[in-house]
């Protein structure tokens, strides 16, 4: 028979584990930095006890899209940035930045042994769940900052308590605050830091896509590109769907979810067994999204965060699956009331559901054929992606401006923000 343990009990009795190896290595430094000590003289060296300025951690080596224009551009400035990634393959590793370090840690909860321990001023992460599972907030780190990796509304992206134990948030707009203070009320929780930055990534996204110009003609292209898990639509329609979908004989990109691949990969498995790839339909897993998004003509989703890059950066059509997302895990739960991505995606595009599936070419055809709904679509985006062409910056002169609080240091002179 085998043994089963929930999630709760794992994380707790992983806690336990974890602290009692820091105890027994802390014990082993302590020892070993006396007797350095002691063997030089008692000339004990400032590398000892040095933190490091910045630690960023990725948990996976597709968020270095996230943090690469905000490491650029501290690295420029001459501000020490060290990476720590549990991804061996992160492109990190390959990048060649003055003033920065990148290292892989580890996967999975040998990266979370070392971050527990860590000695750092500030650390920045897209990671949600700090302090709550296995990721604890180490003593000898003064700031955890969390950079969200898209612009929607962390309260649908997150699971519940993801960013309750953060110091501060850098947001892209100012109405996530509103759903934030709300929950840190309902939860008792001190208020965290809200800085309005927008989004970097989508900055530099928007101008690689000024750069590449006009797409070559290319026959009609739809990309799918939906969340994971019950909510999904490969989960909710299935390959209903996806026989609708090749029914248009238009040309067919199937993006999963990544996490799709871990938690739903049974159903992974069985839909790209009965759909190989052929002249009309490609599965698509690439790293970096930026040239699927360029070649397709419109995107169809349920409630993935992908929607935001394609409809503003590209600004191009969006049919949004009605797949009865459950928030029950989510941050949204909480709140009870409209969110702001369900009251946005109507602005986006048109809405997918049972009763018009049958007639999906034409519904494809309407979207993209129509430009009515390019003013909802700004409209959606003026309210998500504040400051856009300045995010990096904006995020640099406030992690340098922290910093600067946090250890008394010389500040740096701020940067004028670029434009898109």
């Amino acid at each position: 028979m085998k043994l089963y343990i929930d999630p709760g009990t794992g994380s707790m009795l992983f806690a336990i584990l974890v602290g009692t190896l820091g105890v027994a290595r802390f014990a082993f430094k302590g020892a070993f930095v006396k007797l350095k000590f002691l063997l030089s003289s008692g000339q004990k060296t400032e590398r000892d006890n040095k933190a490091a300025p910045l630690v960023i951690f990725s948990d996976d080596r597709r968020y270095w899209q996230t943090f690469e224009p905000v490491v650029r551009e501290l690295t420029d400035r001459g501000f020490e940035v060290s990476y720590m990634t549990a991804s061996p393959d992160d492109p990190a590793l390959r990048a060649e930045y003055p003033h920065f370090i990148a290292q892989f840690i580890g996967e999975g909860n040998k990266a979370f042994a070392k971050l527990n321990f860590l000695r750092a001023t500030i650390v920045l992460a897209t990671t949600p769940g700090l302090d709550v599972y296995q990721w604890k907030r180490s003593k000898y780190v003064k700031y955890y900052i969390h950079l969200p990796h898209g612009s929607n509304d962390s309260t649908t992206g997150y699971r519940a308590f993801g960013l309750d134990y953060y110091d501060a948030v850098m947001i892209s707009g100012d109405y996530q605050e509103q759903a934030m203070r709300e929950l840190e009320q309902l939860r008792g929780l001190p208020a965290k830091e809200a800085v309005t930055v927008g989004v970097p990534y989508m900055d530099e996204m928007a101008r690689r896509f000024e750069r590449s110009g006009s797409a070559a003609g290319h026959e009609r292209t739809v990309l799918v590109a939906p969340t994971w898990g019950a909510s999904s639509i490969f989960s909710r329609y299935g390959t209903d769907f996806i026989d609708t979908l090749l029914a248009t004989g238009y040309h067919i990109i199937l993006r999963p979810h990544p996490q799709s691949f871990t938690a739903d990969k049974e159903l992974m498995d069985s839909l790209m067994r009965k759909y190989p790839n052929s002249g009309q339909l490609e599965w698509n897993r690439d790293a970096d999204n930026f040239d699927v998004l360029s070649r397709s003509d419109i995107m169809i989703s349920d409630y993935s965060g992908v929607i935001f890059d394609f409809a503003f950066v590209f600004d191009r059509p969006v049919i949004c699956a009605d797949t009865k997302m459950n928030v029950d895990p989510l941050d949204a739960w909480w709140l009870g009331k409209p969110l702001w991505a369900v009251t946005a995606l109507p602005k986006i595009g048109p809405t997918l559901n049972e009763e018009n599936m049958a007639g999906l070419k034409a519904l494809i055809d309407a979207a993209i054929e129509d430009k009515s709904n390019e003013e909802s679509r700004h409209s959606a985006r003026d309210e998500t992606w504040a400051y856009r062409g300045e995010g990096a910056v904006r995020a640099a002169d406030y992690i340098i401006k922290k910093y600067t609080e946090l250890t008394d240091a010389k500040p740096e002179p701020e940067r004028e923000p670029a434009t898109v």
